[in-house]
């Protein structure tokens, strides 16, 4: 009996993952917290104050979401609120376990302008530029691991921070006449919703080094060649493009929500933790699905193809 227990023992130490694999899929967790000085009340107060648009979800009974950026009297710009409301909706989506893909997109036909001026007038001083980057970068790393399929469609313009928020994706479409920029040289800062990391992973260093320093307009096709975009789509019309994306997005989707989701749980684990780590991590959610409904299924099927 004792030996038993202490097998039992000794795979639930093995099993167990690292302290980084936790925290890579851990709900709710936050990059910076008040021992980086960030103070995540302080900001909300402040962003309240600057009204203006919504960010809007709508989650289909196909299992993809469409995540609608809506302001567009300031080309979609983020005001205060927006913010908010955008780390209200990926709390949502953390928890929608029926959810599989995600498209991002701009009302009224463009993607965004980046961040609201006013807001950024208003919240001059270095200390808040600081904490506001720290409060977009937890909100689009959580974006980011969310363990749903998610597909930047970028009609019209993409610039500054609305640029940033295509490379949380993990993949951008866009429309013949759009464009994607990061204007971040011109306003004197530089990318600070982790934008610039992502585009080197995205793009290469070298790559992403041109587009940053030069504020370079890609078009969809320059967008295309350097590999910034993972395809062009044929029709700019709102509704048709919209349409266009989702049935691209469905031939990554198809199967039971818990297999795509352990397949992008996997995939963030090799981009983000070290190779143990990850290999193990690879482990255990092949723990949640082997044996599962799916599985059991699809053997069902090959067999009696089989015979």
């Amino acid at each position: 009996m004792e030996l038993k227990q202490e097998m039992a023992r000794s795979l639930l130490k093995t099993s167990s993952l690292s302290v980084r694999t936790k925290l890579l899929h851990q709900t709710g967790l936050s990059l910076y917290n008040t021992s980086h000085g960030f103070h995540e009340e302080e900001v909300k107060k402040k962003l309240e104050q600057f009204p203006g648009g919504s960010i809007d979800l709508q989650k289909e009974d196909s299992g993809i979401g469409i995540l609608t950026l809506n302001n567009p009297s300031k080309m979609n710009a983020f005001s205060g609120v927006m913010i908010l409301q955008l780390l209200e909706k990926v709390i949502e989506l953390e928890n929608w376990t029926e959810g599989k893909g995600l498209i991002v997109h701009g009302a009224k036909n463009t993607f965004s302008s980046g961040s609201d001026l006013n807001a950024v007038k208003a919240l001059g001083t270095p200390e808040d530029g600081m904490t506001l980057c720290m409060f977009m970068q937890n909100t689009l790393t959580r974006f980011m691991r969310l363990p749903l399929i998610s597909v930047a469609l970028v009609q019209g313009r993409a610039l500054g921070g609305g640029a940033e928020f295509t490379t949380a994706c993990d993949f951008r479409l866009m429309t013949p006449e759009s464009e994607i920029r990061f204007v971040h040289k011109e306003m004197g800062i530089i990318p600070s919703w982790g934008g610039a990391t992502r585009l080197v992973e995205i793009i290469g260093s070298r790559q992403a080094l041109k587009v940053l320093s030069g504020a370079l307009k890609l078009d969809s096709k320059k967008a295309l060649n350097i590999g910034m975009v993972d395809e062009v789509l044929q029709s700019s019309d709102e509704t048709e493009c919209l349409e266009e994306a989702q049935e691209w997005l469905k031939q990554f989707i198809k199967g039971p929500p818990e297999v795509i989701r352990a397949l992008k749980k996997s995939v963030s684990s090799g981009k983000e933790l070290c190779f143990e780590d990850a290999l193990q991590n690879e482990r255990d959610l092949l723990g949640t699905v082997w044996g599962g409904p799916a599985n059991k299924e699809a053997i069902a099927r090959r067999r009696k193809f089989d015979t």
